[in-house]
C-alpha cells in the first residue's frame, strides 16, 4: 500500500502557512486546539504569531499575565475592529468568514472610553433588571419541556437535546422575542460563530428577527430586554439595541451551552470529579468553575487591536496589528497553574469571561442557566449513564471554540410528563399558545421564590447516591 504524500507547508490541511506560521484554522485547529497553543507556547513563548483565515496575521496570547494586560490596557489594546491594518489595507474580503466579528457596530464591545461606559451602561442596567429567582424560574419551566421530550425514550443526546436549545429558549425570553423563534435563532446563532460560508447570511437573519422585535416593542412593550433598551435614559438608537441585543443572545447561548455540554460530559465520565461532588468536596457552584478553568466555553477571542508600535510578552506588536486572546491556554499557562490536578474551587481568576472593562456583563445569567438547568436534569433523571465509551466522544473546532457534537445517554425510560414533579421548584402556568411574532408579548418574569438550597442538596446527594450504589 502506497503511503499518500505529505502535504506541502503552504497547504491548510498541513497547518502552516507558506511563511511557516501556524494557523488558527484547519484541521489541526479544529480537532485539538490545546495541544496546537502548546506548540506555540513552546515555540513562542507567552505571544505567539499566527494566521487566520485567509492567511492573515495576527497574534495569538497565550500568557494568564499577558491575556490580562491586554484586557485591562485598553489604551494600548482597543476593542474597536476599525483600526484592523489588514483591512485599512484593503487585504480583508468582503465575504470573509470573520467578518461579523470583526466589522465594527455601534455596541458596547467595540467601542472604549465615555462611549463605551454609555452603552455598556444601558447593558448592565438592564441585565440587573432580572432577578435571580426570575431567571431561574424561566430555566426551569425550559428544562423541564425539554426533559417530557426525550424521557419517555429511555436515551437521548444531552447536546442536542438539553445543552444547545436550554440557553437559547431562556435568552430568547429574557430578551423579548416569541418561543417559536428559538429554534431557527439556534441554528442561526451556531453557523455565524463557526465563521463558515453562511455565516453572513445567518448573521443577517439573527438581525433581521432582532430588528422586527424592537419595532413590535415600541407599540407593545414588555419585561424584557428590548424594551428596557428603548426606555433607557442613554438614548439608544434602533441601531444599537438590535446590535446589543445580538450580543447578548450569541454570547450567551455559545458559552453556556458549552457549559452545560462540558460539565455533563464530566459528571458522566470523570470518577475524580464524580467523587469531588458526591462526597461534598465540591458544590455543583464549585463544579461550574472548575470547568470554566480546566474547558472555558470560549477557547479563543478576537478581541483587540494594537492603537500604535507596543511591546506585549517580549514581541514586538505593530500599529493595527489583531490580537487574538488565547482564554484556553491563559488558564492553564504554567506559570500561574504549574500543577493542574490542583482543585481551583472558589477562585474566579480564570479568563472565561475575559477581564478588564470589556469583561463578560451576563455571566452571572449564564452561570444561573448552566447550574440550574443541570441540577434539574440530574434530579429528574437519576440514573443517567453515557451511552457510549468515552474514547468515542467527538468534538468540533472553531477558531473560537471546541465543543461535543453529541452527548448520548441512557436512562430508565419514564412516561412522559409523570415525573416526580415534587423533585423541582414549583412550575409557573404552562404557556399559553404562542401569538405570530407580530404580536407575541414579552412574558413577566414570576417572583415565586424557588425551592430552598437544602432540598437542592438533597437532590443532588439523592442522584449521586443512586450512581454510585449501581457501582
Amino acid at each position: 500500500m502506497s503511503t499518500p504524500p505529505t502535504p506541502p507547508p503552504g497547504c491548510p490541511a498541513h497547518g502552516l502557512g507558506p511563511d511557516g506560521l501556524r494557523r488558527l484554522y484547519g484541521p489541526e485547529a479544529e480537532t485539538d486546539p490545546m495541544g496546537l497553543y502548546e506548540k506555540l507556547r513552546a515555540e513562542h513563548g507567552a505571544v505567539a504569531p499566527v494566521l487566520v483565515h485567509g492567511d492573515l496575521p495576527a497574534w495569538l496570547v497565550l500568557g494568564h499575565r499577558e491575556n490580562m494586560d491586554v484586557t485591562r490596557t485598553p489604551s494600548r489594546f482597543t476593542r474597536d475592529p476599525r483600526g484592523w491594518r489588514e483591512r485599512r489595507e484593503g487585504r480583508v474580503p468582503a465575504d470573509h468568514p470573520l467578518n461579523p466579528m470583526t466589522t465594527w457596530v455601534p455596541v458596547c464591545n467595540f467601542v472604549d472610553g465615555p462611549e463605551h461606559q454609555r452603552l455598556r451602561g444601558a447593558l448592565t442596567d438592564s441585565l440587573d433588571r432580572f432577578e435571580g429567582r426570575g431567571v431561574r424560574r424561566y430555566v426551569n419551566r425550559f428544562a423541564g419541556q425539554l426533559i417530557e421530550a426525550f424521557e419517555a425514550h429511555g436515551h437521548a443526546d444531552l447536546i442536542a437535546d438539553f445543552a444547545e436549545p436550554l440557553p437559547m429558549l431562556v435568552m430568547t425570553q429574557l430578551v423579548g422575542m416569541p418561543e417559536e423563534s428559538g429554534p431557527r435563532l439556534v441554528e442561526a446563532t451556531r453557523d455565524l460563530l463557526k465563521g463558515t460560508e453562511t455565516a453572513l447570511a445567518s448573521n443577517e437573519y439573527v438581525m433581521g428577527a432582532l430588528a422586527q422585535l424592537v419595532e413590535r416593542r415600541k407599540t407593545d412593550p414588555g419585561h424584557d430586554l428590548a424594551t428596557w433598551f428603548l426606555q433607557h435614559s442613554a438614548g439608544l438608537s434602533d441601531e444599537e439595541i438590535v446590535t446589543h441585543l445580538r450580543v447578548v443572545l450569541v454570547a450567551a447561548f455559545e458559552t453556556t451551552a458549552n457549559l452545560i455540554a462540558s460539565t455533563l460530559r464530566l459528571v458522566l465520565t470523570d470518577r475524580r470529579f464524580r467523587a469531588s461532588l458526591s462526597g461534598g468536596h465540591m458544590t455543583l457552584p464549585d463544579a461550574l468553575e472548575q470547568v470554566l478553568w480546566d474547558e472555558p466555553p470560549l477557547t479563543a477571542v478576537l478581541a483587540r487591536w494594537a492603537t500604535g508600535d507596543t511591546t506585549l510578552g517580549g514581541r514586538q506588536i505593530k500599529d493595527g496589528d489583531m490580537l487574538i486572546l488565547g482564554l484556553a491556554a491563559g488558564n492553564v499557562d504554567p506559570e500561574i497553574r504549574p500543577d493542574l490536578s490542583t482543585p481551583v474551587h472558589g477562585n474566579r481568576s480564570h479568563l472565561a469571561f475575559s477581564s478588564g472593562p470589556h469583561e463578560c456583563p451576563g455571566q452571572d445569567i449564564g452561570r444561573a442557566i448552566a447550574d440550574t438547568g443541570i441540577d434539574a436534569l440530574l434530579a429528574r433523571l437519576p440514573d443517567l449513564e453515557l451511552a457510549v465509551p468515552e474514547t468515542e466522544l467527538q468534538w468540533r473546532g472553531t477558531l473560537m471554540s471546541q465543543h461535543l457534537t453529541a452527548l448520548p445517554v441512557t436512562f430508565t425510560p419514564r412516561p412522559s410528563g409523570e415525573a416526580d414533579r415534587a423533585a423541582l421548584p414549583a412550575q409557573p402556568a404552562p404557556a399559553a399558545t404562542p401569538l405570530p411574532p407580530a404580536a407575541a408579548p414579552g412574558p413577566a418574569l414570576p417572583v415565586t421564590v424557588p425551592a430552598p438550597r437544602t432540598r437542592r442538596r438533597e437532590r443532588l446527594r439523592s442522584w449521586w447516591g443512586s450512581l454510585f450504589s449501581r457501582r
